[in-house]
């Protein structure tokens, strides 16, 4: 079974988070957030600490679930389920070159928006910042981070299009938890 690393793993963890639900938080508690292999675990009521007279965060909206997520399908559930699906050599060899390319451009743009995230910070830190200078520098980081997003556009389209319309439903069936067969 193919190990997908960890850059691959955070570059597609937005788009594979938005697929599963997240729970609702109790109104004034805390509830630990237990992430592994980049997926939430659900945290029972009881682990959550309730705060005394504490007021529900209205400054914070509820994160918002990605509307493209469930046409996609991250290298970790395909290669999960690879069997299941029976997914074929040449598919599996193209998702793995897939993922190669992907994860070389992400390691570089990770160290791009670092070093230009570094700048940034540098430039608004200022009691007077140069309005100009950090206006150039947001505008290299969300170049950054545009290349960024379509980095992990292409890798998940790329995935796509090596499945069938068949592997993509048994997917679909897996992920939301209620396999049923299928028919050719």
């Amino acid at each position: 079974m193919l190990r997908m690393s960890i850059v691959v793993a955070v570059a597609v963890a937005g788009m594979a988070q938005a697929q599963q639900p997240v729970p609702p938080r109790p109104a004034g508690g805390d509830c630990p957030v237990i992430v592994v292999d980049g997926q939430r675990i659900t945290t029972a009521g009881s682990d959550c600490v309730v705060r005394p007279n504490a007021r529900p965060d209205w400054t914070t909206p509820p994160p918002a679930a990605d509307p493209l997520a469930r046409f996609l399908y991250p290298p970790e559930l395909v290669m999960a389920h690879q069997e299941a699906i029976g997914l074929t050599d040449k598919q599996r060899a193209a998702i793995q070159d897939a993922v190669k390319d992907a994860q070389s451009k992400v390691v570089d743009l990770q160290f791009r928006m670092s070093a230009e995230v570094e700048k940034l910070q540098r430039l608004i830190q200022s009691s007077s910042p140069d309005e100009p200078k950090v206006l150039d520098e947001v505008t290299r980081v969300l170049t950054l981070e545009r290349d960024m997003k379509v980095t992990q556009m292409t890798l998940m389209i790329r995935i796509k299009s090596q499945l069938t319309e068949r592997q993509q439903g048994m997917l679909d069936q897996l992920r939301s938890g209620t396999p049923k067969p299928i028919r050719d």
